[in-house]
């Protein structure tokens, strides 16, 4: 009886040496290959539509297969100037953007996680206050357009955006946790509190960087309503701007070179717009996902 008891332990243990799968497992596994194919089918279905003729996607609609095969929509991305300006207007804006917006933050963040006497308070209460109560659109519009001058500038659209204050305090959380024997240790040796941010604290706090860095690199890309407030120059529109207005409206086209105007894919330049916006920044997060899962739980601890 005794031998057949302990013959059962070393079976599962053998069934799970040689690959056979829980059925807990394999639930887990098809379930989520189910949800990655519901997430890829809307996709493929504006890959596809962006690549199929306008007549069919008017008179048929959209399919998985384009058919007929059909590159108008790209051609007339890439060489129309509008459409050019817009793309290197989002690219600008993401860039200059998240590299302020992640120096602010982090600067901001290791004043409030240090706890410095007379500043990091009056800081913590000037980062939470946005979280709870906003000025409004009309004094954001008056200090963008009258006091700044800046209507029509990238800047209209990189500034409001520089800080958030829920990424602040998820890089605060972050940075307390750094270990306080290797800062104390920068400190005996001399280093003052601005070495040992970009020494110490920046080179450990990859993960977080990479995380907030990712966050403001989305916003960014995706922003359209701010460039909608305060841009009026069509030739620096950013790409959301610029799509929102073709889905909102057809007669935007207008705007595409002169000898395009008679045939200008409508429905097939929406796709394919709509693929061009989201391509860099489905590329962008390859890059930053050995980071992600540490950085949100090393945000999400409480320090």
């Amino acid at each position: 009886m005794t031998t057949m008891t302990l013959a059962k332990p070393a079976a599962r243990a053998k069934t799970r040496r040689t690959g056979g799968l829980e059925p807990f497992t394999l639930i887990s596994i098809v379930g989520v290959g189910l949800f990655m194919i519901a997430c890829l089918i809307p996709f493929w279905v504006i890959l596809s539509g962006s690549f199929t003729d306008e007549q069919t996607l008017a008179v048929k609609g959209y399919s998985l297969i384009p058919h007929p095969f059909s590159t108008a929509a790209y051609k007339l991305i890439f060489t129309g100037p509008t459409l050019v300006s817009a793309y290197v207007a989002s690219v600008f804006i993401t860039l200059v953007g998240t590299a302020l917006a992640l120096s602010f933050t982090s600067g901001l963040s290791w004043v409030i996680a240090r706890r410095l006497p007379y500043v990091s308070r009056p800081l913590a209460v000037f980062a939470y206050i946005p979280m709870l109560f906003s000025g409004g659109l009309v004094p954001l519009y008056l200090l963008v357009t009258q006091y700044l001058k800046l209507q029509n500038s990238y800047f209209a659209v990189i500034l409001p955006l520089l800080v958030a204050p829920f990424l602040v305090f998820i890089q605060v959380s972050a940075f307390r946790q750094l270990p306080e024997e290797i800062l104390d240790s920068a400190r005996v040796d001399g280093a003052g509190e601005m070495a040992i941010f970009f020494r110490i604290g920046l080179p450990l706090s990859k993960p977080i960087l990479a995380v907030v860095g990712l966050f403001y690199a989305v916003h960014y890309w995706n922003e359209w309503f701010t460039a909608l407030l305060f841009m009026s120059d069509v030739h620096k529109y950013p790409l959301p701007l610029l799509l929102q207005n073709l889905i909102s409206n057809v007669s935007f086209s207008q705007m595409l070179p002169t000898a395009a105007q008679q045939t200008t894919p409508v429905y097939q330049l929406r796709l394919a717009l709509t693929v061009v916006t989201i391509g860099p920044i489905l590329l962008a997060y390859p890059f930053a996902q050995r980071y992600f899962v540490k950085g949100i739980t090393l945000g999400a601890t409480k320090g």
